[in-house]
């Protein structure tokens, strides 16, 4: 990921490399961002969901099995500093599930040195459907990165498949989600 929303704007030195790879019971994500300088939650508290992560440096990732009710799907994010939440969303009612509780890990660490941080989580596949994921299956998906100090007018909001929306978060745009092919 290295342009905002709108795949208008680059941000070449904050280009985000995101892998991932499945088992039989989880999926797992590395997110390695470079970046300037680091808007944190201090001091950190992984022991809990935190509200408003996205207020700070922060990757996130939206999944979602249901291809009739694009609506309903799952939100996951990550800060440098280990700091988390994962949320139920359900845009049919305009509300997400803070209560609800993936059971997934994760895990934030800072490289000063190389001015990078990186995230890492592990999903399991029963928190985001009921199915039993194979090979070939397809889920929605989009990856997210928002960056910088000051107010949201002055941070850089990058993601992977652009969402193009005026007057609308930029983010939950369930529509113009990727997807994401389990193989083998």
């Amino acid at each position: 990921m290295e342009k905002d929303c709108t795949h208008q704007i680059d941000y070449p030195k904050l280009r985000t490399e995101v892998r991932a790879f499945w088992t039989d019971t989880d999926l797992y994500l590395l997110f390695i961002s470079p970046y300037y300088e680091l808007n944190l939650w201090l001091p950190p508290d992984s022991s809990k969901d935190r509200l408003k992560l996205w207020d700070r440096d922060v990757v996130e990732f939206f999944l979602g099995d249901d291809w009739t009710n694009i609506n309903v799907y799952r939100e996951f994010e990550i800060a440098p500093t280990g700091d988390w939440v994962d949320l139920a969303i359900d845009r049919n009612r305009d509300s997400y599930d803070a209560n609800w509780d993936s059971g997934w890990e994760r895990q934030g660490r800072i490289d000063e040195k190389n001015h990078t941080w990186y995230a890492a989580a592990r999903v399991p596949l029963h928190s985001v459907s009921e199915k039993k994921v194979a090979a070939g299956m397809q889920w929605r998906v989009n990856l997210y990165r928002i960056d910088g100090l000051g107010a949201d007018p002055q941070r850089r909001f990058l993601c992977w498949q652009p969402t193009c929306v005026v007057n609308r978060d930029p983010n939950h745009v369930p529509e113009h989600f990727g997807t994401l092919v389990f193989t083998r």
